[in-house]
C-alpha cells in the first residue's frame, strides 16, 4: 500500500536531505511544497519521481489540498536567516499554523515537527523569537499526533548557510579570518543522521518532544579546520578580534538584502553553551555517522557535494 507523505521547506537543507533519503522506498509517494523558486525548480530537477508544489504557505491557495489523503506530514518549512523580521513571522509562524488548519480539514493522522534547538538558547534574535513562538503554537495541538524534533547547528549536502557557506568562502578568499580565539563550543549534526530521525518517526509514529543535538562538542575554531584538512582549500586560517569581526558583517549587510551570515549570528555563536542530548541513537533505532566521516561525506560525496541552494 502506497503511503502519501506531505514535506513543506522541501527545497531547503533538512527537506532536500530528507527527500533523497526516503524517495528510494517504493511505498512512499512524496508530495514537496516550498516557495523559494529557484530551489524548488532543482528540487524538481534532481527528483523527477515526487510531486513538487511551488506556494507560500502563510497565504491561503491550493497547496492546501495536496493534505488530501496524507499519511504524514513533516512541517520543515523555516526562515533561517534575514534582516526583515516580518519575514520569519511570516514563515515559522503564520505559515505553521495555515498548515495545522489544512491537517485538520483533510484529517491528516500525523506530522513530524521540526522545531530548533534554539528554542534552549540564551540568543535574542528573529529567528529565536519565531521558532520559540512556533513551538508553543504547536505544543496546543493536541488533536494530532506529532513528534517534535529540536535540531542543532546541521551541516550536510544542499547546505547554503552555516558550514556549507563557510566552506565555500575558504576557495574565494586567500584568508579565512576565526573571530576572537575560536573556543566556542559547537554541537553540529549530520543532517544525514536527522533525516535517518525524520524517517523513523514517520515509521514508529513517534511522540513527545526530542533534544537532537550533535552528539561530538568541538571548538568552532578545530570545526573550521577540521572542514580546512578534508577540503584543502586555498585559504589560510587567521584569528581576527571579535570586535572587527562584528563591524566587518555589519558593513557586509549594509549591502547585502539576504546575507549569509549576519552580526545576530556571530552574537549568537560565541555563547557559551552546549545543548542537551538524549540517546537519540536508541530511542530512533539508529546510529549516528562520525563527525569527520560525515563531514567527508558532506563536501566530497560527487552526487551532492557539488549542488548548492540558492539563498
Amino acid at each position: 500500500m502506497t503511503r502519501k507523505i506531505v514535506i513543506t521547506g522541501a527545497a531547503g537543507l533538512a527537506g532536500q536531505n530528507l527527500i533523497a533519503r526516503l524517495k528510494t522506498k517504493p511505498d512512499l509517494k512524496i508530495v514537496g511544497i516550498d516557495k523559494h523558486p529557484t530551489n524548488t525548480a532543482l528540487l524538481r530537477r534532481m527528483h523527477r519521481e515526487i510531486e513538487v508544489i511551488e506556494a507560500d504557505l502563510a497565504m491561503p491557495g491550493a497547496w492546501s489540498n495536496a493534505l488530501a489523503g496524507a499519511d504524514a506530514l513533516v512541517l520543515n518549512q523555516a526562515q533561517i536567516g534575514g534582516l526583515v523580521e516580518q519575514e520569519f513571522i511570516d514563515n515559522n509562524v503564520i505559515a505553521t499554523k495555515s498548515i495545522v488548519a489544512a491537517m485538520r480539514k483533510h484529517n491528516t493522522p500525523y506530522f513530524v515537527h521540526i522545531s530548533s534547538s534554539v528554542v534552549n538558547s540564551k540568543a535574542d534574535d528573529f529567528y529565536t523569537r519565531s521558532k520559540t513562538e512556533q513551538e508553543k503554537f504547536i505544543d496546543t495541538v493536541t488533536d494530532i499526533p506529532h513528534v517534535v524534533l529540536r535540531p542543532t547547528l546541521m551541516f550536510g549536502w544542499f547546505d547554503r548557510k552555516h558550514l556549507g557557506w563557510l566552506r565555500r568562502f575558504m576557495d574565494r578568499t586567500a584568508i579565512f579570518p576565526i573571530p576572537g580565539d575560536g573556543k566556542f563550543i559547537r554541537q553540529p549534526l549530520y543532517v544525514g543522521d536527522f533525516a535517518a530521525i525524520i524517517a523513523s518517526s514517520l515509521e514508529s509514529r513517534k511522540t513527545g518532544t526530542y533534544d537532537i543535538s550533535g552528539l561530538e562538542q568541538i571548538n568552532y575554531g578545530d570545526l573550521i579546520k577540521l572542514i580546512h584538512e578534508i577540503v584543502k582549500p586555498k585559504a589560510r586560517i587567521i584569528h581576527i578580534p571579535y570586535g572587527l569581526f562584528w563591524a566587518l558583517l555589519s558593513v557586509y549587510g549594509k549591502f547585502s538584502k539576504n546575507p549569509p551570515f549576519t552580526t545576530s549570528q556571530l552574537q549568537a555563536l560565541v555563547i557559551p553553551e552546549t545543548f542537551p542530548v538524549v540517546d537519540w541513537e536508541g530511542i530512533f533505532a539508529i546510529t549516528a555517522t562520525p563527525l569527520r566521516q560525515a563531514m567527508t561525506e558532506t563536501f566530497l560525496d560527487p552526487r551532492y557535494a557539488g549542488i548548492t541552494l540558492d539563498f
